[in-house]
């Protein structure tokens, strides 16, 4: 049940924690190092099922908590699946999903799109990789008296937590893959999540195997001025 929506709850300020004051100079360096560390972020198909301690994932999902998000709702909930028999569940809907997907239900220039990246029906990796972390996103909040309350910029919010989630899964040395099936219903019920929460999407997270691959295509990224403007 959630405790971040008050009702009455007003504004109440507190000084600005944690300032960061750094220099220019600092400020440049630091940003470049990131970018740097960034750019070495792959998503694979392919993992190794070494085990990854369970207090890796718990951090990076606290990281990802700190997500701005409207009204401060916070409005996801990461499920963490590790036990294979979830695995396996997860793989066998999503593949019929996906069956469905590239046998008639997309269209031509959605699947000529997708080609150069190899993607196809079958997905082992939802088992292979040694967790799956399935994101939903909270439709509406329930109180711990049962009430419902609204919840605001729901994709939004979740999406940059899932970014954030992405990013601390880098530093801490993982390989990612986003997979969204579609549709996803399916995660509800083998996840066991309640009705007011959707399925945003599977990260599957783990070391990537010794013969990992990823797409040539994937290295092809826009350059800053054709995805920016300084006004």
């Amino acid at each position: 049940m959630s405790k971040v929506f008050t009702p009455g709850q007003k504004y109440d300020p507190i000084p600005f924690p944690d300032r960061q004051d750094y220099s220019d100079a600092e400020m440049i360096e630091r940003s470049a190092a990131f970018a740097a560390s960034i750019k070495k972020r792959h998503s694979t198909r392919e993992f190794a099922d070494t085990p990854i301690p369970s207090k890796v994932i718990e951090n990076c999902i606290k990281a990802a908590g700190t997500a701005p998000s409207g009204a401060n709702h916070q409005p996801w909930h990461f499920c963490v699946v590790r036990n294979p028999q979830i695995k396996t569940k997860i793989r066998e809907a999503a593949e019929e999903e996906e069956k469905a997907f590239y046998g008639g239900r997309a269209a031509e220039e959605w699947l000529d799109a997708l080609a150069p990246l190899g993607t196809d029906t079958e997905k082992p990796f939802l088992e292979t990789a040694p967790y799956l972390i399935v994101i939903f996103a909270e439709r509406y909040g329930v109180l711990e008296d049962g009430k419902t309350f609204k919840n605001y910029y729901v994709n939004e919010s979740t999406g940059i937590a899932t970014g954030f989630l992405i990013n601390a899964l880098h530093d801490a040395g993982l390989a990612t893959l986003t997979h969204t099936p579609n549709p996803m219903k399916f995660l509800n019920e083998v996840c066991e999540r309640p009705s007011n929460e959707k399925a945003f999407l599977i990260l599957v997270v783990g070391r990537p195997s010794e013969d990992a691959v990823i797409p040539r295509k994937s290295q092809i990224k826009k350059d800053i001025s054709e995805v920016a403007s300084f006004l």
